[in-house]
C-alpha cells in the first residue's frame, strides 16, 4: 500500500494528472469541433504541460529556497527533462502559426514564475491576477492550439467555445481558491479572500449556468450535446457546492482536475 501511495502521490506531484487533463480537452475539442485527431497537437499540449507545471511548481523551491534533492524531486527533474525534449519535438511538428501560440503559452509560463522587473515579484504574486493568467492559457493550449493547426474557420462556434472553456477552468480554480484559502497570503488577494466564500459560490453557480446556457447559441446544437454539457455542468457544481477549506489535497489535485476525463467519458459514451 505504502508503494501504491508513493506512486499515486508522484502522479499528482509530477504533474502528470493535470497534464492528462490537457490532453483530454484537446480531445474535447477535436470530438466537438470535428477536427481529426492530430498527435503533434496533443502531445505537444500534454508534454508542454508537465514541463510548464513543473517549471512553475518548483523553479521557486530549487532556485531560491535550495530545498534538499529527494529521490522524488529528482524523478520530477527527470521527467521533466524528457517531457521538455518530447515537447520540443512535437513543436517542431506543429505548423507556423501554431507554434506561435505555443511559445506565448511557454513565454506566458517564463513570466507567470520568475521576476518580469528587476526587485519585482513575478506575475503569480499579482494580487487576483493567478486565475485569469491560467484560465487564458488553457484557452489558448486546449482550444486555439488545435483550432488552428486544423486552419479551422474561427467561427461563432469557436468563440462560444473559448467562452465556456475560460469558464470551466476559472470554475475549477475556484474551487482551488476555496481549499487554499487557509494557506493563501492576503496579499495575493483571491476571489474567496475578497467575496467569502458564500458569495465565491454563488459566483461559480453563475458562471456554471453560463457555461449550459451557451450551447442553445451554437448552431446545430443535439438534445445530446446538451445533456452532455448538462452533466458537465452539475459536476462542477457539485464539487462547488462540497468545496470547503477542510478538503484534503487530493479533493483538488485529483478529483478536481478529472472534470475533463469525466467530460471526454461522456462524450466518448454518448457518440
Amino acid at each position: 500500500m505504502r508503494i501504491l501511495k508513493y506512486l499515486f502521490d508522484f502522479y499528482i506531484q509530477s504533474s502528470l494528472h493535470v497534464a492528462l487533463a490537457v490532453y483530454a480537452l484537446i480531445r474535447i475539442t477535436f470530438l466537438k469541433l470535428n477536427i481529426s485527431y492530430d498527435e503533434s497537437v496533443a502531445y505537444f499540449g500534454f508534454f508542454g504541460t508537465i514541463v510548464g507545471y513543473n517549471f512553475i511548481k518548483y523553479d521557486e523551491l530549487a532556485r531560491v529556497k535550495k530545498i534538499k534533492l529527494t529521490k522524488t524531486f529528482k524523478a520530477i527533474i527527470v521527467l521533466s527533462f524528457i517531457s521538455s525534449l518530447a515537447a520540443f519535438y512535437y513543436f517542431l511538428e506543429l505548423k507556423t502559426k501554431t507554434k506561435l501560440i505555443g511559445f506565448g503559452a511557454l513565454l506566458l509560463s517564463i513570466l507567470y514564475t520568475l521576476p518580469f522587473f528587476p526587485h519585482k515579484s513575478n506575475m503569480r504574486n499579482w494580487s487576483g491576477l493567478k486565475i485569469y493568467l491560467v484560465a487564458i492559457a488553457w484557452v489558448g493550449v486546449t482550444v486555439l492550439l488545435p483550432v488552428i493547426n486544423a486552419e479551422f474557420d474561427f467561427s461563432i462556434l469557436v468563440i462560444l467555445k473559448c467562452m465556456q472553456r475560460f469558464i470551466l477552468v476559472f470554475v475549477l480554480m475556484l474551487i482551488f481558491e476555496i481549499i487554499d484559502l487557509q494557506f493563501d497570503e492576503k496579499s495575493l488577494e483571491t476571489i474567496p479572500q475578497k467575496l467569502g466564500v458564500k458569495k465565491t459560490k454563488w459566483l461559480s453557480y453563475s458562471l456554471i449556468c453560463s457555461f449550459f446556457v451557451m450551447d442553445f447559441f451554437k448552431p446545430n446544437i443535439t438534445s445530446q450535446q446538451l445533456l452532455i454539457t448538462f452533466l458537465v455542468a452539475l459536476i462542477l457544481a457539485i464539487f462547488t457546492f462540497f468545496a470547503t477549506s477542510k478538503r484534503n489535497k487530493y479533493y483538488t489535485s485529483f478529483w478536481v482536475e478529472s472534470v475533463p476525463f469525466f467530460w471526454l467519458i461522456l462524450l466518448l459514451v454518448f457518440s
